[in-house]
């Protein structure tokens, strides 16, 4: 005879929900060198009416290298290096939508030999607070062997312009 299965029930977690940082923790407009405005997309919405949580690191990607591509020099198309993204985290704090336009704030709070980590901040435009606040850290490579290789200097010195001042 067959019995039909019955889950056992899994007890609820003592607490969810998730500490948010209070504002006076976040970093503000002031706390970033650099900005791009990046107009949301209708496509950037999800079925929940709001920016899809993978967007936003499109946004981070798009801020940076667009940084690096002006102001540093970079040739994503032949250039000898490459900046392969090893790590990133987002942390949202207010939900946006299409149809707005965001500010985007970059900075580097590390700059090694290879290795740069950045942290970006996303803002509704004309509010100091930020949406979501998250990092990125890029290993340049040779784009022929795909090792480590040194940041060439007119990346570097893009890269230096974005360090907080000491």
């Amino acid at each position: 005879m067959n019995t039909p299965y019955t889950p056992t029930p899994t007890p609820a977690p003592a607490s969810t929900a998730v500490p948010q940082p209070s504002a006076a923790s976040l970093p503000g407009r002031a706390d970033y060198p650099q900005f791009l405005a990046i107009p949301t997309r209708w496509m950037d919405n999800d079925v929940y009416g709001h920016v899809n949580n993978v967007v936003y690191y499109s946004y981070f990607d798009t801020v940076i290298n667009e940084w690096l591509i002006r102001a540093g020099g970079l040739d994503i198309h032949a250039g000898s290096v490459v900046g392969y993204c090893v790590e990133s985290q987002c942390r949202y704090m207010v939900p946006l939508a299409f149809p707005e336009v965001l500010d985007a704030g970059l900075r580097v709070v590390h700059l090694g030999k290879s290795s740069v980590r950045y942290e970006i901040a996303i803002f509704r435009q004309g509010e100091a607070a930020p949406a979501a606040i998250g990092w990125f850290v890029h290993v340049f490579v040779g784009r022929d062997d795909n090792r480590p290789t040194a940041i060439p200097p007119g990346i570097r010195a893009c890269l230096q312009a974005l360090r907080p001042e000491p």
